[in-house]
């Protein structure tokens, strides 16, 4: 989710959603380590748990940014051995390193020895002309043998040459049946599924054969899910939180980031799709996305798009 996820996003998922394990964008390990580390790793505690989402090659440097991660409060450090994107193709990681099991390993093994939380890995089936079977089995079994005990699977190969990023998140065929062997064959691990998943009765299904299942694109697009998340996967009496109820936990934090010199049109860009089906939901999305680029817009932009659905709603009651 790089270039679209962000602490504002996280912000908003949690408001939504108490128990489900947040994931940063990944960052790389030389950012991380040489970057703004305030600006790049600071978040809110109240977002927590975390797990904070590594790129890298090095095992000292992919170490050394764990215990970073660490040390500002992250609950999980996660290694990305999936990401398509050209730039982590000529910086030697992300998906790239499907072919390289044994540097994947060595790296999870430095992170290990480097931090006291979980360390994870999320990967591909393979690349290019990799045999999914051979590739991930090959991973898989490298970096158990260093210690690693849970993997997230995203059930689609990669091809670095011929796809684009985009391409790659939707050409390559789905193979959860590959996703499922894995945790049938290694029942000693903790297996996360992947990859076109689109709602949560979908999510409920992987689950009768891995022990998690994470939520990409659509919990982006979707985010109003997520107030279902609880109740349905967690605790049966759980709240569940609407959207009107997300927005206004969220409005703290929009309130404090306005203050800081945020720009609204940063901060609404993970509501768009809060309101996704419902009455208004049209009307919703333009105002926000038109209002909030204007010059010194505040939360009225906000308050003026919760009562254009509140209007849509009495209407449909209207015309019922």
């Amino acid at each position: 989710m790089m270039d679209w996820t962000d602490r504002h996003c996280r912000r908003l998922h949690r408001s939504l959603s108490g128990r489900a394990l947040l994931y940063t964008e990944m960052l790389t390990a030389q950012a991380v380590i040489h970057g703004d580390r305030p600006k790049l790793l600071a978040g809110d505690s109240a977002d927590a748990p975390v797990a904070l989402q590594l790129g890298g090659a090095d095992p000292v440097q992919v170490a050394e940014a764990a215990r970073i991660g660490a040390d500002f409060g992250y609950a999980e450090i996660n290694l990305n051995v999936g990401c398509p994107s050209d730039r982590v193709q000529s910086g030697r990681f992300g998906a790239c390193l499907m072919r390289e099991p044994a540097l994947v390993a060595d790296c999870m093994a430095a992170i290990m020895a480097a931090v006291s939380v979980p360390a994870t890995v999320k990967c591909r089936l393979g690349v290019d002309d990799q045999e999914p079977e051979e590739g991930l089995f090959r991973l898989v079994e490298a970096c158990a043998a260093a210690g690693v005990t849970t993997f997230v699977v995203h059930a689609r190969k990669a091809w670095l040459q011929g796809l684009s990023p985009k391409q790659n998140r939707d050409i390559p065929p789905l193979d959860y049946g590959l996703v499922y062997r894995l945790k049938a064959e290694r029942p000693d691990l903790t297996v996360v599924i992947n990859g076109g998943i689109g709602s949560l009765d979908e999510a409920e299904d992987h689950l009768r054969h891995v022990d998690g299942v994470m939520l990409g694109r659509v919990a982006y697009h979707e985010p109003g899910l997520l107030g279902l998340a609880d109740r349905r996967f967690f605790d049966p009496v759980a709240p569940e939180v609407d959207g009107f109820e997300a927005v206004a936990r969220y409005r703290v934090h929009m309130a404090r980031e306005l203050e800081r010199g945020t720009s609204l049109h940063s901060l609404i860009k993970p509501m768009l799709g809060l309101f996704h089906g419902a009455p208004g939901a049209r009307a919703w999305r333009r105002i926000l996305t038109v209002e909030s680029v204007v010059r010194g817009a505040g939360l009225e932009v906000v308050d003026r798009a919760l009562d254009s659905l509140r209007t849509a709603a009495e209407r449909r009651l209207e015309l019922a």
